[in-house]
């Protein structure tokens, strides 16, 4: 009987342990926006949680668009940003008037020569209609992000991730880079520290 009593106060402790161990690694649990992997654009599997602390932007890109040039003010605001805590995610889509044909090396070399982009981007995804990658299905869905939910509308349409991995601003595609609107939200997201 005392040894059956000490068993089951072992099993309890054990159990009390384990359920110790699960709340502190729930602590550490990366928020559903960056519980993602996806591809960079030299196709290597990248973790989106290495993210988690920084504020994201997640922007939908393509090469051969009139809204094109904002490449320059994203890599404007990774030079700027970027030690601050801010992290820019580039994801090429040919969804809109097909003006991102080009194979991840070619569009890779776009931007490096076009305009020297140093900030992260990743493989061609699609991410609006049939095929939706599930990142985007995570952004546009009314039942992950009721506030900002809704289909992409164009190319360089911007989603802000703040530090504790909550969507807290999307900024329209023609909304620039560089604009007050989007400085400023940014600013403001990498002043507060990580709950």
């Amino acid at each position: 009987m005392k040894r059956r009593l000490t068993a089951v106060l072992c099993i309890a402790a054990t159990c009390s342990a384990i359920a110790v161990r699960a709340a502190e690694k729930g602590a550490d649990r990366v928020p559903s926006v960056l519980n993602f992997k996806m591809k960079s654009l030299k196709g290597k599997e990248v973790d989106l949680s290495k993210y988690k602390g920084k504020v994201v932007l997640i922007v939908n890109t393509a090469s051969q668009c009139g809204l094109t040039p904002q490449y320059e003010g994203l890599e404007a605001l990774h030079e700027k940003f970027a030690d601050q805590g801010l992290a820019i995610l580039g994801f090429p889509a040919n969804e809109f008037g097909q003006q991102e044909p080009g194979s991840n090396q070619e569009i890779a070399e776009f931007c490096k020569d076009n305009y020297g982009v140093k900030f992260d981007m990743f493989s061609k995804v699609v991410v609006k209609g049939e095929g939706q990658c599930p990142l985007y299905q995570f952004l546009t869905s009314q039942e992950t992000d009721p506030k900002f939910a809704g289909d992409i509308t164009w190319n360089f349409e911007k989603f802000l991730v703040d530090r504790d991995g909550k969507i807290v601003a999307r900024f329209a595609p023609k909304v620039e880079p560089e604009s007050e609107e989007v400085v400023g939200k940014i600013e403001q997201e990498l002043k507060k520290k990580p709950k």
